[in-house]
């Protein structure tokens, strides 16, 4: 289980400050990034009426995530929320697939991602809230039901941070954890190629959706 533990790092010093840059972490998420530019331009290059393979895969992907933050918020603000939903979503579960390629490992496997991303989505449910609301009608949530439950309220809002973080991080490194014991136990045989695709291909998915609908969820309940 060594890999676990096994991380290249690499120190940049700014202004007198040490900061340890995850070099797995960079390289795996450019490699997510190259492939969803890859997926975007293919599926996007030529519109048919009759769509090939990528293109319905794209457009079924973009109508379904479109079809929910709209329901969660409404069609106004779909339009403007929407397509960052859709990019959220794609990031994430195939930064949880990469995984299955050998050498390759999940983005999300690293704190940092999902917490990254949960900060993220709670600046985003915060400005469409203040964009919605004005600064005044906003702050004054806050003071209720009365003034000095101010403090509960921000923790509140803080913990959504830790809490869509810490899921989505602890499915994947647990999922990890789990298939390298197997596999230490039972030689690699039949047991651990079958969790591997049950926790990469179906945990992996399910956990990109929730996080993804958790941030929809965090904008629908700042802007109403």
């Amino acid at each position: 289980m060594g890999e676990l533990g096994l991380i290249h790092q690499l120190l940049v010093t700014i202004g007198g400050h040490e900061f340890v840059i995850n070099i797995d972490v960079v390289i795996m998420s450019w490699i997510v990034f190259t492939i969803l530019l890859i997926f975007g331009y293919l599926s996007a290059r030529k519109k048919d009426i009759f769509p090939g393979p990528v293109q319905a895969l794209g457009e079924l992907f973009v109508k379904s995530l479109y079809s929910l933050t709209e329901d969660a918020l409404d069609k106004e603000m779909a339009k403007t929320y929407a397509p960052l939903i859709t990019a959220l979503f794609l990031f994430l579960v195939c930064s949880n697939w990469i995984g299955m390629i050998p050498h390759m490992h999940e983005p999300t496997k690293d704190l940092n991602t999902p917490l990254s991303l949960g900060i993220l989505g709670f600046v985003l449910a915060n400005y469409a809230g203040i964009k919605e609301k004005g600064i005044k009608e906003y702050l004054k949530e806050y003071l209720e039901p009365i003034f000095f439950m101010m403090p509960l309220n921000v923790i509140g809002e803080l913990a959504k941070i830790v809490s869509i973080s810490f899921r989505l991080f602890g499915n994947i490194m647990g999922g990890s954890i789990i298939i390298l014991v197997v596999s230490y136990l039972t030689w690699s045989l039949v047991l651990p190629p079958f969790l591997n695709m049950f926790f990469v291909i179906f945990v992996g998915a399910i956990q990109a959706f929730v996080f993804t609908m958790l941030t929809v969820v965090y904008i629908s309940v700042q802007v109403k």
